[in-house]
């Protein structure tokens, strides 16, 4: 089991530099789906909510008189007419306020100044789709429809005539009229962004990708698998990222396996967490692009916050932290300061001083908000 387990992980660490650049497809069960019936009730608002997305197109927007039911009125279209999950974004501008300029009044203060239309509105936006990322399957095709789409409520909303930004859109088109232009409906100018509701951090997702899960997955010891939230990493051990194109070549040519850094550090950190599971230890092993480590131990915290600011640090943590770092060394080091000696298992030095750590946690929807950029 374990030379098998050593045997995928030299695999994986071959060719980490290669898969590293790969592009993730689009979700296999988008394809399970081809054909949904799209709910278009008149009763119901359809307001764009932190669930929808976290990618969408934004179809049109419609401001002044009328916008509200204008908005309402596309959104029904584009569900029952053109099988499009569609939602109201309503979003409130008001530049009546002052705002802080640049440089400083006669008196030293800040210098404000006001917006030269003195005004406020609100606008209607109308959201399409629920997409994992910029690139799942039916963003493309969905938003060529929606630039040529023709829907109604675009001659006889109540709105449309009176909406400044769309008279704005309007001029700016003619100005700048093209053949490919010419071919484009009123909602011409649809766009892929993200829904407005969601924070930026959902957009800066934390935690392993799926190069990174699929390099831990047949591990033993997968620190993935750790119920806790926090460990104690008691072991690092560092490789080197291959960056040499031909090099990498010369490694998915050749099927490369073992003898890089990755996979002596991965085979190093397998090693001790196997010889501490015999002793009765919880171990765990995580790899990555960089490097492999050793922790040990689950918990649900570090500690609790003293009245001081400081952490009283967990007793079982601690006892950990403490149990693996290294003892003080007898001679002290050229330059005067102290030295340390490791603990050593099975031939492998543990680091001087364990730290504790957050448990990795998998989530699906945060490696496809990376929008495949891998």
């Amino acid at each position: 089991m374990f030379v098998r387990t050593n045997l995928r992980l030299a695999v994986a660490f071959g060719l980490i530099a290669a898969l590293g650049s790969t592009t993730v497809a689009a979700p296999p069960w988008a394809s399970l789906i081809p054909f949904r019936k799209v709910e278009a009730d008149v009763n119901k608002t359809y307001e764009l909510a932190e669930a929808n997305g976290p990618w969408m197109i934004m179809a049109s927007s419609f401001s002044g008189p009328g916008a509200a039911n204008d908005a309402k009125n596309l959104v029904m279209e584009l569900r029952k007419d053109y099988g499009l999950e569609a939602y109201v974004f309503e979003q409130k501008y008001d530049f009546s306020d002052t705002v802080v300029g640049k440089g400083y009044d006669r008196y030293g203060g800040p210098k404000k100044m006001r917006y030269m239309n003195d005004t406020s509105f609100t606008s209607y936006a109308v959201m399409v789709g629920n997409y994992d990322s910029v690139n799942a399957s039916g963003v493309e095709s969905t938003l060529n429809k929606l630039k040529t789409a023709e829907p109604k409520v675009f001659q006889t909303g109540y709105s449309v005539k009176s909406d400044v930004i769309k008279t704005m859109r309007e001029k700016i088109k003619e100005a700048i009229l093209t053949e490919e232009k010419k071919e484009k409906g009123p909602m011409g100018n649809a766009f892929v962004t993200r829904n407005p509701l969601l924070p930026e951090e959902f957009f800066r997702p934390q935690g392993p990708d799926k190069l990174v899960v699929d390099m831990n997955k047949d591990t033993p010891y997968n620190l993935l698998n750790n119920p806790g939230k926090y460990t104690v990493r008691v072991a690092t051990f560092r490789g080197a990222v291959e960056l040499d194109q031909n090099k990498i070549k010369e490694i998915e040519a050749k099927n490369i396996v073992g003898g890089g850094r990755l996979a002596v550090a991965a085979e190093k950190a397998e090693k001790l967490a196997a010889a501490l599971r015999k002793q009765g230890v919880e171990s765990y092993t995580f790899h990555d692009r960089s490097e492999s480590i050793v922790t040990v131990g689950s918990f649900d915290s570090v500690g609790t916050p003293r009245r001081d600011g400081k952490i009283e640090i967990n007793p079982q943590v601690k006892r950990i932290m403490d149990g693996y770092k290294g003892s003080a060394g007898d001679q002290p080091s050229a330059n005067g300061l102290p030295t340390f000696e490791p603990k050593v298992l099975a031939g492998i030095t543990f680091d001087v001083q364990p730290v504790p750590v957050q448990v990795p946690r998998v989530s699906v929807a945060a490696d496809y908000a990376r929008g495949n950029t891998r």
